[in-house]
């Protein structure tokens, strides 16, 4: 279950990270691989709502749009929600990329990283042997112009490297991803925050390099220049 913010749910035409992981799974894990979740819309900023279908692949297969995110959404609007999807949706594995909401709207580093631990004992309560890969959160172009923002998310990348060594156990593993190599705001975005297409590639290799070093699962990402 891909779980996320604006980043993660994606706008009318976009490819969205969701769908390159789908076409990973789909060529390592020999048809195995699912993606999860109680949500399948893009968000239509027009109507600034999640109202869209016009997913940039229209071969994306109804069945595999499953997903936890939402436009504006944070750590602290999914903790809530995380044991109910994984419950109703029989996910085992979570794919996470949240807190750039929590740290610009809501949150300071400190109360995002609590909100990280209750998602976790939610998730668990639902799953005790869910595993989750987090991703830190990736600096945008607010975090390299706002020296105060650019610091608190330093720092929550900090409390959350800390909380995937604290949380995790060997029956539910979680790993801390690395932020996603050659991430350049002017390439990577098409806005200095939202992934373009080479960001989208770049987002789920992240993902998927986590989970086939750590686990095994799936296979080597295949980038566009491979």
């Amino acid at each position: 279950m891909c779980v996320g913010d604006s980043m993660t749910i994606g706008t009318p035409g976009d490819f969205t990270w969701r769908y390159r992981m789908w076409q990973h799974l789909q060529a390592t894990c020999d048809g195995t691989g699912r993606l999860v979740g109680p949500r399948r819309a893009l968000h239509d900023t027009l109507q600034d709502a999640p109202a869209s279908y016009a997913y940039g692949d229209p071969g994306f297969p109804e069945e595999a749009r499953g997903h936890l995110a939402g436009w504006g959404e944070g750590w602290l609007h999914m903790a809530p929600l995380i044991g109910d999807a994984v419950r109703r949706h029989e996910a085992d594995t979570l794919l996470v990329s949240l807190g750039l909401i929590d740290l610009g709207f809501y949150t300071n580093a400190e109360q995002t990283a609590e909100n990280v631990h209750r998602f976790v004992a939610e998730a668990r309560a639902a799953a005790p042997r869910i595993r989750a890969v987090l991703m830190p959160v990736i600096r945008n172009v607010r975090a390299a112009t706002d020296p105060a923002f650019g610091a608190q998310r330093e720092r929550f990348n900090e409390l959350l490297a800390k909380a995937v060594a604290d949380l995790s156990t060997p029956g539910s593993p979680l790993l801390l991803a690395s932020e996603p190599a050659g991430w350049e705001i002017e390439t990577a975005t098409y806005d200095g925050t939202h992934p373009s297409a080479l960001g989208e590639h770049l987002l789920a290799g992240a993902f998927a390099e986590a989970m086939w070093q750590a686990w095994g699962v799936g296979g080597r990402y295949a980038y566009p220049s491979d």
